[in-house]
């Protein structure tokens, strides 16, 4: 299994295994030393050189471009061939999922700190737990006390993980193939002609885009969770219908999961949590935003959109309660969901300027707008997807299909065979969270 997530990373750029390889052998001995000693600077300091280790490569990696463009060079300390020659580089160097195993992996030193988990003693399997190929680029981001008897146990061969397994993965490639990707060509043209469609095209855009992103995500997350269980794995569900949500917080609570439990217990929590002062709750709170949107890229766009939902959810805990009435279930979903997709607009942005000017042109007055090819078809398939998404919330699409006949079932799986193959985009469209 090893050797397999090996080759998967690989085939991408076999290069950039050793980062992979450098981040295993880190924190493999680093947990070791930490466990070992006794004294308590000892421990910081095996902590800290796996921190240092692992966030400077992320550094280096993600955000040195960055950091030339928006800060060297507009104060003239590098010049424009030099900046473009530093492009031409990063462009090429930004290992993919570096964010998600790096924070896998980070994690693991923090809970051997705190005492939270044994360290692996064969590295072998520890390298196992950092590069399990089917979470390994995009999540979810597992914890070693999850992860570690599932992974090192014994398996055997069962119908029933093949079942469970292939559905998750035929259900993943529908909402990938079939929503996302037929989403994408669409999304792509309000955005990049933003200045030419109306602001009924405008909106639809900003929504067309959240569904996009949802649907290739989630779909991502469920093909790798199907897949973990084909080997008698079972990863952790990273969503859970997010856009029936009637507060920011509970969209956090369904949305990318792991990474949103993730930043509470590595970073929230260690930085005082809740039980601080006021002040200081509400400046933890839009670090953890924060820092939540520049992991996600190195760009203003990602900073603005981590500010928008972080604001939001100060404004929720100080003035709403949390035991409203049901009829203001309503208004209180329109508005986050209005707060979610308005930041989604920064999130898909090249630029901050970009995004404002999408925004105020969703208010100026009508225009002719763009011609834009509506698929029918696609349009239903989104019907089906979204009536689908409150069908299976808080249950999944395992449970929800074990509870039909066998006629049934298979009516669903040849729903979705024939889906896939007859209706997926035609454009191979990486998945958008390959970038982080």
């Amino acid at each position: 299994m090893l050797l397999a997530s090996y080759f998967f990373y690989g085939f991408w750029k076999v290069e950039y295994l050793g980062l992979i390889l450098l981040s295993t052998t880190v924190d493999f001995f680093a947990a070791q030393y930490i466990s070992r000693s006794e004294n308590q600077l000892y421990k910081k300091l095996g902590l800290a050189i796996s921190l240092i280790t692992n966030l400077g490569l992320l550094a280096f990696f993600k955000y040195s471009g960055w950091f030339l463009n928006d800060v060297l060079y507009p104060i003239s300390i590098i010049n424009q061939e030099q900046l473009e020659g530093f492009r031409t580089f990063w462009d090429y160097a930004l290992p993919v999922g570096i964010s998600f195993y790096t924070f896998q992996t980070i994690g693991y030193t923090i809970d051997v700190y705190y005492n939270r988990t044994k360290p692996e003693t064969n590295i072998f399997k520890f390298a196992l737990f950092v590069s399990f190929f089917p979470q390994l680029v995009a999540g979810p981001i597992e914890r070693f006390s999850h992860l570690q008897r599932q992974l090192f146990a014994e398996h055997r061969f069962s119908y029933k993980l093949i079942q469970h397994g292939g559905r998750l993965i035929l259900y993943g490639l529908f909402i990938k193939m079939c929503i996302a990707d037929n989403l994408s060509p669409i999304v792509d043209q309000i955005f990049d002609q933003q200045d030419e469609a109306s602001p009924l095209q405008l909106f639809a855009g900003m929504i067309l885009f959240g569904i996009q992103i949802y649907s290739d995500f989630h779909g991502y997350s469920l093909i790798a969770i199907g897949t973990a269980r084909l080997f008698g794995i079972e990863l952790m569900d990273n969503f859970n219908a997010p856009y029936t949500a009637t507060s920011i917080r509970e969209f956090w609570s369904k949305w990318h999961i792991s990474l949103s439990t993730w930043f509470r217990d590595y970073l929230f929590i260690p930085i005082g949590g809740s039980k601080v002062s006021t002040i200081k709750l509400a400046v933890n709170i839009l670090i953890v935003f924060l820092i939540s949107g520049l992991w996600h890229g190195a760009n203003w766009t990602f900073v603005v959109w981590g500010a928008i939902h972080g604001f939001a959810y100060l404004l929720e805990r100080w003035f709403i309660s949390r035991n409203t009435s049901a009829w203001l279930k309503i208004p209180q979903w329109f508005v986050t969901m209005s707060i979610t997709f308005l930041a989604w607009i920064f999130f898909r942005s090249q630029s901050v300027t970009d995004a404002s000017t999408y925004i105020l042109g969703m208010f100026r007055s009508e225009s002719n707008g763009i011609e834009i090819e509506w698929n029918t078809t696609i349009i239903s398939f989104l019907g089906v997807f979204l009536l689908s998404d409150l069908a299976f919330k808080d249950r999944g699409f395992n449970s929800w299909i074990n509870d039909k006949s066998s006629a049934k079932r298979w009516a669903v799986y040849a729903f979705l065979i024939f889906s896939i193959t007859g209706f997926a985009g035609t454009t191979n469209h990486p998945f958008i969270y390959f970038q982080f």
